[in-house]
């Protein structure tokens, strides 16, 4: 495929990454350069990188809905990808865009599914009437794409789930990856004591947004029942609303007058720091009530770190239970919002899990090594973009 161009649509890319979808298209842009021509069309300022487009929203839309800003660059993406044989477009930001692509220039559109929108209803409270927007967006793309790549067998099921009017054999897994070179363990005491956290006391890791998605105010609950000795380090994005955000911030403050040890850290650390902080922690946890498969779990496996997860989604796929870490059962609403029908019992059973963890701290670093082992041999970005080439070559020769 040496001939062929791929144009990757996305609304992260590096400077501007804050997620995981971000993470996500600038490993896949690096290792598919080695196989096709690409050309990247993302959000945000200029960049200095060759074959990379940036557009900024229109100023005409300055005071409009969010989402009507984002349509307004995805019909300047589309445009733009007049010469290429196939676009790969990552979220619902850029979705529309792959989609107009597609019909307007005759080519292959391919959808990869980070998330999904009727599984996040509390969008609304961000978006508002965008969010009915950002829906339509995603469905009408799901349903006219060439393929669907479900970076999970649980986001697959996701998106039968909620687009039965998809073809199913459209759907094809292919799990997110890791760089297994920046990240890896990195020990460093008197790096991570400069952000406030003892390496010779066990400590309990959290790296994520402020978002209902990421179960940060279950996590919250659970640690009051953490032993006395472990800190609870937490690292954390932007908040979605206002109203996550405050809830967060009492239960933070509630929580440090009860306990000490609680680390507060509220901004996304660069990657030799995180690397640092995730290499020093006895578990990392992941208490999310969505999650299609989670980087950010491969990331602190990369670490050696033993990880704690939400037995929803994809982190099953990822987190293998008694081997590189535990899975905390849960029984989910089926309302779209991922709540445990039985809060206190999933907090309950959150702490009990976490503490198990913590307290063996032995036991802890032999899921950690195993998960390292288990990064390497699964989820590389080498193995991810030879499947990734394999949807492509499945789509275009359908041409």
């Amino acid at each position: 495929m040496t001939c062929v161009r791929i144009d990757l649509l996305t609304r992260e890319y590096p400077p501007e990454v804050y997620g995981g979808a971000g993470v996500h298209v600038e490993n896949l842009a690096s290792v598919l350069r080695k196989r096709v021509e690409v050309r990247v069309r993302a959000f945000g300022a200029e960049r200095a990188e060759a074959g990379v487009t940036s557009y900024r929203e229109p100023e005409g839309l300055a005071d409009v809905n969010p989402a009507l800003r984002t349509f307004g660059v995805d019909l300047a993406m589309a445009a733009d990808c007049a010469s290429a044989d196939l676009v790969h477009s990552h979220t619902w930001y850029a979705n529309l865009a792959g989609h107009l692509a597609g019909l307007l220039h005759g080519i292959p559109h391919v959808v990869s599914a980070h998330s999904l929108e009727p599984l996040r209803p509390w969008k609304a409270e961000q978006l508002g009437g965008g969010y009915a927007l950002s829906s339509w967006a995603e469905s009408t793309a799901y349903l006219g794409a060439a393929a669907i790549i479900a970076v999970s067998e649980g986001m697959r099921q996701d998106i039968l789930r909620c687009y039965p009017q998809v073809d199913p054999q459209r759907v094809r897994v292919v799990h997110n990856g890791i760089d297994l070179t920046n990240w890896s363990r990195q020990e460093d005491s008197r790096a991570v004591a400069e952000l406030g956290i003892d390496a010779q006391r066990p400590s309990v890791v959290f790296v994520g947004r402020i978002t209902r998605q990421k179960g940060l105010p279950y996590l919250l609950r659970a640690a009051e029942s953490l032993p006395r000795d472990v800190q609870l380090v937490l690292c954390v994005g932007a908040p979605d609303t206002p109203e996550i955000a405050a809830e967060v911030s009492e239960l933070v403050e509630g929580l440090r007058r009860r306990r000490q040890g609680v680390v507060w850290i509220e901004r996304m650390l660069p990657r030799r720091q995180l690397c640092q902080v995730l290499s020093v922690a006895t578990v990392f946890a992941c208490p999310s009530v969505y999650e299609p498969l989670g980087i950010v779990n491969l990331e602190a496996m990369a670490c050696e770190a033993a990880v704690v997860g939400t037995a929803t989604g994809g982190i099953p796929e990822v987190v293998r239970d008694g081997v590189t870490g535990r899975l905390v059962p849960i029984d989910q609403a089926q309302d779209g919002t991922g709540t445990p029908k039985d809060p206190e019992g999933f907090v309950a059973d959150l702490a009990r899990v976490l503490t198990e963890v913590v307290s063996d701290p032995q036991r802890a670093r032999e899921m950690g090594r195993a998960g390292r082992a288990s990064a390497e041999e699964h989820f590389s970005w080498d193995r991810i973009a030879d499947r990734t080439i394999e949807v492509y070559r499945s789509v275009l020769g359908q041409r």
